[in-house]
């Protein structure tokens, strides 16, 4: 075995094989035809369906006449359903035949293209993360999309492997890594995907000597109503997903509970953006029903205004505001079991000298990141969550743009990898401690920004970039035209009577909309110079801005790419200022910044940071 490990790698066999092409799964052709297929039908049906309503509404047929007309709008669905069928099967069977992957020695590369071929390397050592997604439909059938993310940030793009099934795709990821340690280490076996056979050794777990004091070394167990459900459907692996492959020991392990689960979907933020549509769309409802209740027969719109403002029951109100409520309860009912499911099955583990995250109940994520490549731990805390002392925890990485899905650009380079979604802060040392004990030299003493931080942050928020007082602006200007320009036409035209009988009061809820804004900017200018600052030692920096919300990160000082410090002449003035620290997180960077730092203190972090320093210890 030692001859055998200490092996150079040109001792290998000098015949150099041709390497074997493996093409994605079957389903490529067939799933991904009837998606297609679904896709012309319902362009085509939404083309189509003004004209044939416009016919059959012109045409007058008998019974059997409507019987034969129905018929033959069936079987022209039907025929145009084949057809796209027939034709997409055809384009993607050919597209299958060129689309295949093979590992080499030094590199993994990925064929594809029918007229303009395209061909990708990747040496093993430039691989980062291999992340799984399956839609609802990929995990019934056992297939997901396998994206292979290399270093470089936003330099290159993620390599994407449609429809793999679910055998192959971990097969792929144990590959994948097992090659690279090779080729970094030159020590242990070559892998193989007909005989993917790696010492457990490898993917060592980390000593419990690394982890913080107290931190548990054994695996945490935590479960919820989901995750049964989550793991019968994973250890199913669908049509022809077949058998999960366990490729390395795990050091830490944790899911969600019960009550973390259900907190998560309440307080989601697609919540709040749902029940602003809902309220916009029963507003609308509702004008829309007084038009036609309460539409003048005679008269001036001016008093069939009031006569609509007076001359509705009071139950009608009741109904309607318990209507209103009702919806927004559902609404946010269904928008809380949507994010339940979406991270139904949540666990996160280290193993080895990774971090994994997988979830979805339905749609499943799978992501994973080595530790090396982690640039930032980051703890948002958003107002609800503040209160009752819970929080986001995330982890920020480098990320590669994707090369066929725009939906992530503005997503996981924003969140990074999420460890956990919703956690009670107290328990957040714990986790950090047994995921990425990497991280336990954090200084918690934290320096505060500038006493005059304080009224600079009351002017900055509350004026220059205050919603609250720019919206009393826009109001009073609005109000100014209106008084100028629309009001002495009022009297000879009737809309503008109308316009102008609902301007007043639309003034002056915006007026007191613009108020509750201004004092609500004030009191996040308080919260956030007393919750502030900034801290450092030798091995790492942590930077934290307060408000209604709060967002702490924190980061090596080998991570930095670089910092620097910026004032302006109202700053100068009162000896504070800027400071910013880059990494390499999320796709082009990530910017973490710290406004009216005392000067002192700024000039004493910028030579901390200089790059002579960063090489020492």
């Amino acid at each position: 075995m030692e001859t055998q490990n200490q092996m150079p790698p040109t001792s290998q066999p000098q015949v150099q094989q041709q390497p074997e092409k493996i093409h994605v799964h079957h389903s490529y052709i067939w799933l991904g035809s009837v998606r297609i297929a679904f896709y012309v039908i319902v362009a085509s049906g939404i083309s189509l369906a003004s004209s044939l309503a416009g016919v059959i509404s012109e045409l007058s047929f008998g019974r059997s006449g409507e019987v034969f007309l129905i018929f033959g709008v069936l079987l022209l669905v039907l025929v145009l359903f084949v057809g796209a069928l027939g034709i997409s099967a055809l384009v993607r069977w050919w597209s299958y035949k060129h689309l295949y992957y093979e590992l080499t020695p030094e590199e993994f590369s990925l064929h594809s293209g029918i007229f303009n071929k395209q061909r990708i390397h990747v040496p093993y050592q430039r691989v980062q993360s291999v992340d799984q997604r399956a839609t609802l439909f990929q995990r019934i059938f056992g297939v997901c999309t396998v994206s292979i993310d290399t270093a470089g940030g936003s330099n290159n793009k993620a390599i994407t492997i449609p429809y793999v099934s679910k055998t192959q795709a971990e097969q792929l990821r144990y590959e994948l890594f097992a090659r690279k340690q090779y080729v970094m280490t030159g020590s242990g076996a070559q892998a193989s995907v007909a005989s993917f056979q790696v010492p457990a050794q490898e993917y060592a777990a980390p000593s419990p000597a690394q982890y913080a004091p107290g931190a548990p070394a054994q695996t945490q167990q935590s479960g919820n109503i989901l995750d049964a459900p989550a793991e019968i459907w994973q250890s199913v692996g669908g049509v022809f997903g077949g058998m999960g492959a366990d490729i390395a020991p795990v050091s830490y392990e944790y899911g969600m509970s019960n009550k973390e689960l259900i907190l998560t979907g309440l307080s989601n933020n697609t919540t709040f953006v749902v029940i602003v549509f809902g309220i916009i769309g029963v507003v609308t409802q509702l004008f829309e029903l007084m038009d036609g209740l309460f539409s003048p027969a005679s008269g001036s719109w001016e008093d069939a205004a009031f006569d609509a403002a007076f001359a509705a029951p009071p139950q009608f109100l009741v109904v309607f505001a318990f209507a209103f409520v009702a919806i927004m309860l559902v609404i946010w009912v269904l928008s809380a079991v949507g994010s339940c499911i979406s991270y139904g099955g949540f666990k996160a583990r280290r193993r080895g000298n990774r971090i994994e995250v997988e979830y979805g109940l339905l749609q499943h994520q799978f992501q994973g990141v080595d530790v090396d490549r982690v640039q930032s731990v980051v703890i948002k805390q958003s107002f609800i969550r503040k209160i009752f002392g819970y929080c986001e925890v995330s982890l920020g990485k480098i990320d590669a743009a994707t090369a066929d899905d725009d939906t992530n650009k503005g997503t996981l380079a924003q969140q990074g990898l999420i460890i956990h979604p919703f956690v009670k802060v107290s328990r957040v040392p714990e986790i950090l401690a047994g995921i990425i004990p990497e991280f336990a030299g954090v200084p918690t003493e934290i320096t505060p920004v500038a006493p005059v931080a304080l009224r600079r942050a009351l002017i900055r928020r509350g004026i220059i970039q205050g919603s609250g007082f720019w919206l009393a602006v826009v109001v009073a200007l609005c109000m100014g035209a209106v008084e100028m320009f629309i009001a002495p036409k009022a009297p000879y035209d009737p809309d503008l009577a109308l316009f102008m009988t609902f301007a007043d009061p639309a003034c002056i809820i915006g007026f007191a909309l613009a108020f509750t804004l201004f004092v609500l900017d004030l009191i996040g200018a308080v919260l956030w110079a007393k919750s502030s600052g900034f801290a450092f030692n030798r091995s790492f920096m942590q930077v934290s801005n307060g408000g209604f919300s709060r967002e702490v990160v924190s980061f090596p000082r080998k991570k930095i790419q670089f910092g620097y410090t910026k004032t302006n002449p109202f700053q100068r003035s009162a000896h504070t200022a800027t400071i910013t620290a880059v990494t390499a997180a999320g796709v082009g960077g990530t910017h973490v910044k710290l406004v009216d730092a005392r000067e002192e203190d700024a000039q004493a972090w910028l030579t901390w940071v200089q790059p002579q320093r960063n090489m020492v210890g």
